[in-house]
């Protein structure tokens, strides 16, 4: 029996706090014909994404989204059972049909839901709600039927639907929460690999990747953001986020500050809504004041300036997350290909492989496997647990068994 074709349900999160239907007339049209709980659903689903838009950050919503959106698809075109009557069982044939969804429901790139035309949104064929990542490097042909979800968007999956769950608990919705029981008995979790694969380059991996970036800045200023951002992230042990303009929190200059005992911290509002201050060593000054040269600024950030942190070359805006995402990938790109011609494909190939959360992950290892206390870089990190960066991050014994391990004959 063929499977419906899935259709977006949930606009962008400022689309989805003044939501007319009017407006989305595809949708309008389907859930004006469907049965009465499938219109309920909807308007539960966007009064918890509206909670959650209102509240959380704007990363939390559209991942929250995605997650809600396929589960109400699939109950609404797959099992036709009113959500607020779902047991453990059918949470189980959710997490089955999560694993592999049909091939009509996996894209290979994010679309955008909705195509403003003619004053109305209409539904962009080309979006699915399942996407299927290729890995970078990987030039082979991309194919649906080898779509697996990865622990990670397993994990992800739930803790969404638990939320939605929680909440319709606390309206009186529904009086208990199938998620909850059913992730107990999920088959498809596998208990966590002995040995943690940390996402991080090399020492000289690292080095060979500033040199590129410096090498860049100094051939052409426009590069100077490049430079600065890839420093910073790694240095300082930052999310990409961190550094973006957001609708509540815009990074400036200011955030730079120097205690009485002329150590300087940075200001940094992250995850979960919280502030942490993050140490900035002596050695990346320089950086900082070269970077502010390039853009007319004084030596030094002063209390209460409004500059912010990373400034478009044109306009007097920051950038958004993706925006520096691209910034960090052009100094990815040029150190891939300077070492393909250096030392060959094989050599190179890490840097066709990294990503910019990568660069946090290096900082905080190089930090630890030279000594520093835990707690300190835990801190640094905004870590609400010692125990967090000790599982990520803390990596001597298994090394110790790799090189130990080198010595078997075959």
């Amino acid at each position: 029996m063929p499977v419906s074709t899935p259709f977006p349900l949930f606009p962008t999160y400022d689309e989805l706090k003044d939501v007319r239907l009017d407006d989305f007339p595809e949708l309008n049209t389907y859930l004006e014909k469907s049965d009465k709980w499938k219109r309920n659903a909807w308007q539960w689903g966007q009064e918890f994404l509206s909670y959650i838009g209102r509240n959380k950050s704007q990363h939390t919503y559209t991942r929250f989204r995605s997650e809600l959106e396929k589960f109400l698809l699939w109950s609404f075109l797959v099992s036709d059972k009113p959500i607020d009557e779902l047991r453990k069982s059918d949470i189980l044939a959710y997490a089955d049909f999560f694993w592999q969804p049909p091939l009509n429901w996996i894209c290979f790139v994010n679309h955008e839901k909705y195509r403003f035309s003619n004053g109305v949104f209409e539904i962009n064929p080309e979006w699915a709600p399942f996407r299927l990542v290729q890995a970078k490097g990987d030039q082979s042909k991309p194919d649906k039927k080898l779509y697996r979800p990865s622990q990670q968007t397993l994990h992800a999956m739930f803790t969404a639907l638990n939320a939605f769950y929680k909440h319709m608990m606390d309206e009186e919705i529904c009086y208990g929460n199938p998620v909850q029981v059913a992730k107990k008995d999920c088959k498809y979790f596998i208990k966590d690999a002995q040995v943690k694969d940390v996402k991080r380059l090399s020492e000289d991996q690292w080095q060979y990747l500033l040199d590129v970036a410096e090498k860049m800045a100094n051939d052409d200023s426009k590069y100077e953001r490049n430079l600065f951002l890839i420093a910073s992230l790694k240095t300082l042990f930052l999310r990409i986020s961190e550094f973006s303009e957001r609708a509540d929190w815009v990074p400036t200059m200011g955030h730079f500050w120097k205690d009485n005992d002329d150590n300087w911290w940075l200001k940094v509002y992250g995850k979960g809504r919280k502030l942490r201050d993050v140490t900035v060593p002596p050695s990346f000054i320089p950086y900082l004041k070269r970077y502010r040269a390039s853009r007319g600024l004084n030596s030094l950030p002063v209390l209460g300036e409004t500059h912010p942190i990373i400034a478009k070359i044109r306009g007097r805006n920051g950038m958004t997350a993706r925006q520096l995402s691209r910034l960090v990938q052009e100094v990815f790109d040029q150190a891939f290909e300077a070492m393909r011609l250096s030392h060959g494909e094989e050599a190179a190939a890490r840097f066709q492989q990294v990503s910019t959360h990568w660069l946090r992950h290096t900082g905080a290892s190089l930090e630890i496997e030279r000594g520093r206390a835990l707690k300190d870089v835990s801190e640094d990190l905004g870590h609400t647990s010692m125990a967090t960066t000790d599982t990520i991050y803390v990596q001597t014994e298994n090394k110790k068994r790799a090189e130990s391990g080198k010595s078997r004959d075959v």
